[in-house]
């Protein structure tokens, strides 16, 4: 009788699980068929090449003394970067010593905006202060730093933002331009 039960139970359980495969396996079926559908009705973004040129003016009075040019290549996701500079030793303490990054270091994200593209430009300019200026054994570093986030019309520049030197009667001025690649 315990036999004959135990059979019936696993007889039980086949038959079960046989009957729950169809409506998985039907399950899954709309699941793909869901996705399939999604897809159809949102075509995949082509991805597009951007080239960003940056400028950093400098001014004064009004009128441009320098301009420095920066180009990358990119295309929409994360962070690019350019780093320019010197690793310049400073003494911290009696034979001991750290190093300090100087020069010019620029991030840039891009993403994709139908006809415009967002910016986001994390810039650090940085150099030693003239020997007029140094007062001690330890340098004096100058720093300009600039950043921001910006939709740019491809083509066409878009001022990033605009700093007063406070030392002098000197502005720096972060511009870009995105233009798209062929």
């Amino acid at each position: 009788m315990q036999k004959a039960i135990g059979w019936q139970l696993v007889l039980f359980v086949v038959v079960l699980l046989c009957g729950a495969m169809p409506s998985q396996a039907q399950e899954e079926s709309k699941q793909n068929s869901d996705t399939a559908k999604a897809n159809v009705e949102r075509p995949a973004k082509a991805a597009h090449a951007y080239c960003v040129d940056l400028s950093i003016h400098e001014l004064e009075n009004g009128k441009k003394l320098n301009t420095r040019h920066y180009s990358m290549d990119l295309n929409s996701g994360p962070w690019s970067e350019i780093k320019i500079g010197t690793r310049m030793p400073v003494t911290t303490g009696p034979g001991t010593f750290q190093y300090i990054d100087l020069g010019t270091s620029i991030e840039c994200e891009l993403n994709e905006q139908d006809e415009h593209v967002a910016l986001n430009i994390r810039t650090d300019f940085s150099n030693l202060a003239g020997p007029e200026e140094q007062h001690s054994t330890q340098p004096i570093i100058r720093q300009i730093k600039i950043d921001g986030r910006t939709v740019a019309t491809l083509g066409k520049p878009v001022v990033i933002g605009m700093v007063d030197d406070p030392n002098s009667n000197r502005e720096f001025e972060l511009e870009a331009t995105v233009t798209r690649m062929k």
